[in-house]
């Protein structure tokens, strides 16, 4: 390096260190690639509030839902490289990279990794008054009836969707996966009998489980979920590789500054830390857990296998 490229070097390090320094100049904007409600926007807007009091501007959140979360995606990674728009990434990032033939962006380029958020329980779920009590009951059934146990997710392609041919598939099952259009769909038709079980996120689920509507057969995490003690994992009820969860975390456009990137990341891990915050997404069976950018970057890069390796062996045509 010659001496005119060390001093370009210096200046325009000292120029990044400048701008984080001054970061954030205006509100911060987190695109949510889901509706307004669900567990991903709900747990977005409790950390956007804490980002707010720590950063010294608004965070507000803008849901553009779409198939894929492409629009999102799309939009921030478009977006000015300064830190002031970020996605709200989740495993349904890591789905999209496996199920389109094309997207407007690559996942793992055309983002910056800021931090995990949280972990969120997936569950198999059957009506309180239905024929299966225990996973074991169902896992016996499917094995001695195969083709006639119908299961309910959301859309084809979502996590809920993929985690149920992970559990066919590690399990040796053979069943019929019914899409529908979203949980309440998936409520009603599991209530009336139109599917014998469903596969969805916990945190939606809890209040028909409480209501002694709905019954937990299982739960895909490495461990049983805190508000449902007596509820085993799958691996416990006798399937193993079919380990799953949800999770969502924050990402930037590319080339957003490193010194940005980790102020960010610094004040996602203070919020996560505060035990208001805590609790308040533990009520929401949301797992607070904030990550470094690199270990954000790996996940992606592992769920983006996974998945993608998932949806081969499902044979599900790409979108």
């Amino acid at each position: 390096m010659n001496r005119k490229q060390f001093l370009f070097s210096l200046s325009a390090l000292a120029a990044s260190s400048a701008w984080a320094q001054n970061f954030p100049s205006k509100p911060i904007k987190i695109v949510v690639p889901f509706g307004a409600g669900g567990v991903a926007d709900l747990t977005a807007r409790a950390v956007a509030q804490k980002l707010s009091e720590s950063l010294g501007q608004s965070v507000v959140v803008d849901n553009k839902p779409s198939a894929g979360g492409i629009v999102a995606g799309e939009l921030v990674a478009k977006s000015d490289a300064d830190g002031h728009t970020l996605l709200l990434m989740s495993n349904g990032t890591a789905v999209s990279t496996g199920l389109f033939k094309s997207l407007p962006f690559d996942a793992s380029r055309d983002f910056a990794p800021v931090s995990t958020l949280a972990t969120f329980d997936i569950a198999v779920v059957a009506a309180e008054d239905g024929k299966f009590k225990t996973m074991q009951e169902l896992i016996a059934f499917a094995r001695a009836n195969p083709g006639k146990l119908n299961v309910g997710t959301i859309n084809i392609g979502s996590t809920q969707n993929l985690a149920a041919r992970l559990i066919e598939s590690a399990g040796n099952l053979d069943w019929q996966v019914v899409p529908f259009r979203g949980t309440p769909d998936v409520i009603s038709a599991l209530r009336g009998g139109t599917v014998d079980v469903a596969v969805e996120i916990l945190g939606p689920m809890m209040g028909q489980i409480n209501a002694k509507a709905v019954r937990a057969l299982a739960v895909m995490g490495e461990k049983r979920a805190a508000k449902l003690p007596d509820v085993p994992t799958l691996a416990q009820a006798g399937i193993n590789g079919a380990t799953a969860s949800s999770w969502n975390a924050l990402a930037a456009p590319a080339k957003t500054p490193r010194d940005v990137i980790l102020k960010l990341n610094k004040a996602v891990a203070d919020a996560l830390n505060s035990p208001d915050l805590k609790a308040k997404l533990a009520d929401l069976n949301v797992d607070a857990q904030a990550s470094t950018p690199e270990a954000l970057g790996n996940l992606l890069a592992a769920e983006t296998k996974r998945w993608s390796d998932v949806i081969v062996r499902a044979k599900i045509e790409k979108q």
